[in-house]
């Protein structure tokens, strides 16, 4: 009997001391802005091929821009997907994305959105924005109900701009809120000679990144008016 007692007395401490040690949002997870702490603006980004985790080097310029452009709290949040060379996780970034979006919406509904991706994350953007690459269509798109809080879409080396056309000509839901940034030059956006690999990987920051950022600026909203306040009654 003692010894079952202090085996109850064990695990209990055991347990107690796992809630008191287990983190509440796991390791390198970004959370979802809590009801009280909601950005005026969060940026969720999609990095480029092989760019470790994170918004990559277009994406931070264009975060680093618009926090410089606008007096709004901008917060950031890199979509978790495998942006490796074989670039098969796209469908796993839109789903990231998908989910941001949702989340934000069911907890922050003033928070205005932006959606950006650079290269293999401009892809991901496509399918959430229901783009098509080269003629084709998949992945999960953003439901329409969802479009309204995001304000502005900017893609930079989209592979979609020469195999179909950019966001702002395909997308019904988001073309007149997206801007697409193709580098003279860069071979995954632009069709003709003279291109070249460094056009792709290095022509972006920062003069296109700023130009990104000054769309997004202007998209933003500004608050509503103040309440008119309710008359005295004496």
């Amino acid at each position: 009997m003692r010894f079952v007692q202090l085996s109850s007395m064990f695990s209990a401490a055991l347990m107690a001391g796992a809630l008191l040690t287990v983190p509440t949002v796991a390791p390198g997870v970004t959370p979802v802005a809590s009801a009280y702490d909601c950005p005026d603006v969060e940026v969720i980004f999609a990095r480029g091929t092989s760019e470790p985790p994170g918004v990559g080097r277009v994406g931070r310029a264009l975060i680093d821009s618009l926090r410089q452009q606008t007096s709004k709290k901008v917060d950031e949040y890199a979509v978790n997907y495998p942006a490796g060379r074989l670039q098969l996780g796209g469908g796993d970034g839109a789903n990231d994305v998908i989910r941001r979006v949702k989340a934000a919406a069911d907890v922050c509904p003033d928070t205005q959105l932006v959606l950006g991706g650079y290269s293999q994350g401009a892809s991901v953007i496509d399918i959430v924005t229901g783009t098509q690459v080269g003629g084709i269509s998949w992945g999960s798109q953003l439901p329409a109900n969802l479009a309204d809080q995001v304000v502005a879409v900017v893609a930079f080396g989209n592979p979609a701009v020469r195999t179909g056309g950019p966001i702002s000509q395909q997308s019904a839901l988001f073309g007149s809120k997206a801007l697409d940034l193709c580098n003279p030059g860069d071979p995954i956006c632009h069709e003709g000679p003279g291109n070249e690999w460094t056009d792709h990987t290095d022509g972006y920051i920062p003069a296109l990144t700023s130009q990104a950022a000054n769309f997004v600026a202007g998209r933003l909203r500004s608050p509503g008016p103040a309440p008119e306040p309710e008359p005295m009654v004496r």
